[in-house]
């Protein structure tokens, strides 16, 4: 029986691992936390952490695995490449992959390459950013260099509150280590997310959707997503031209490949954040609907380096998730949705249970569920989404 190693079993990686499962590999996963679901699903569990690159390569040596996987994972995916590279396993390589998952590269490479970067530095300590913002016209956003999921991440509009920006930043830092960019304003209603899939090069699903937030919370975190993507059909163009341009410098052979994006008043395309795997709040599962894919199995096969059986069909419908989500930190009671949004629910996924602790929606890991909803039509669509908060009522115990 082949093996797949499997790097990270959070809940949201634990269909990856029953996934692989399925196809018939032995599954063995790394993870340092000692309380992730994932390992009750995996064949084989090692208390390891997913960016020691060495101990994992151990690992994968002992098991003598066919293939690796950083599912939904940024911190995990240049260990993923770096291990196979290391057993020649199918991988996309070490050095796109370090770029791709390291802000201050990812902004070098851009600029070195022909695309639209903004003006950014990356610095080491809180004096020499703070010494260095005449280069940098407001607005800008302060965040580190090896986060997703936007923690740490912040947009000032004026110096005043740098210093605290700053140290949040650092906070969320594993290299101990932030970049600050001049902020692009977008032409389009949404920032342009979603995930795209590449296959021997070549990008052959587009799902490219609108990403929506809550500035009540914090205006960078992402509470949901929605299709059809509300953008101009030349805008889109740019967009996939782009995209494919970026991933043939970087030889991105296979995989999901989570994007950002906006364009600006002058038609300019802008890359934000690119990352080298499936992105998270369910996006695979919501282009599975879209497209009539399953994201999860195509990465597990491209892992594997076995063909990619899966089909896809034209994208249809008007499709959306919410990350539930509260605005305040207490104790978690229920969720009660409006009966026009029951309407239009297809699913629910909540990670919370009455008497748990919630804390106030400042980045993705806070997130209390995800619901899915089809509407009939975008104006449907729009109309409930624009008012989303309306018909979902987060209800807390006062601690």
């Amino acid at each position: 029986m082949k093996k797949i190693l499997l790097l990270g079993g959070s809940a949201q990686q634990v269909v990856a691992i029953e996934t692989a499962k399925k196809l018939g590999y032995y599954t063995v996963l790394c993870d340092f936390l000692t309380d992730n679901p994932g390992q009750y699903v995996a064949d084989k569990f090692y208390l390891v952490s997913t960016t020691d690159k060495d101990a994992v390569l151990e690992v994968a040596q002992k098991e003598k695995v066919d293939g690796v996987l950083a599912y939904a994972s940024d911190p995990a995916a240049p260990t993923a490449a770096y291990v196979g590279e290391k057993l020649k396993l199918p991988t996309n390589p070490y050095s796109a992959v370090d770029i791709l998952c390291n802000k201050d590269r990812f902004r070098a490479f851009l600029q070195d390459n022909g695309f639209n970067a903004p003006v950014s530095m990356g610095y080491q300590t809180i004096e020499d950013a703070m010494a260095d913002t005449s280069r940098f016209r407001l607005p800008v956003i302060v965040k580190p260099v090896d986060s997703s999921g936007s923690k740490g991440a912040t947009v000032l509009h004026s110096w005043d509150n740098v210093n605290d920006a700053l140290e949040f930043a650092f906070s969320f830092s594993r290299a101990h280590r932030v970049i600050v960019e001049e902020y692009i304003e977008k032409k389009h209603p949404y920032l342009i997310g979603g995930d795209i899939f590449v296959l021997n090069g070549k990008v052959v699903i587009w799902g490219l959707l609108n990403c929506h937030r809550d500035t009540r919370v914090n205006p960078l975190v992402p509470v949901g997503k929605s299709y059809p993507l509300i953008l101009e059909e030349a805008d889109v163009q740019l967009v996939q031209q782009t995209l494919q341009s970026m991933m043939d410098k970087l030889e991105i052979r296979f995989g999901s490949v989570n994007v950002e994006l906006v364009i600006d008043k002058n038609n300019r395309v802008w890359p934000i954040d690119v990352g080298p795997r499936a992105g998270g709040n369910m996006i695979p599962d919501l282009l599975g609907k879209i497209f009539g894919a399953d994201l999860v199995e195509m990465a597990v096969q491209a892992a594997m380096g076995q063909p990619v059986l899966t089909t896809t069909h034209k994208p249809e419908g008007c499709y959306a998730t919410h990350n539930l989500h509260s605005t305040t930190d207490g104790i978690y009671k229920q969720i009660v949705f409006s009966g026009e949004l029951k309407k239009y629910l297809q699913e629910v996924h909540l990670y919370k249970k009455p008497g748990d602790h919630v804390e106030r929606f400042d980045n993705a890991a806070k997130c209390l569920g995800i619901i899915f909803m089809k509407f009939p039509d975008i104006a449907t669509a729009e109309n409930i989404l624009s008012h989303i908060e309306k018909h979902i009522d987060v209800q807390l115990m006062t601690e």
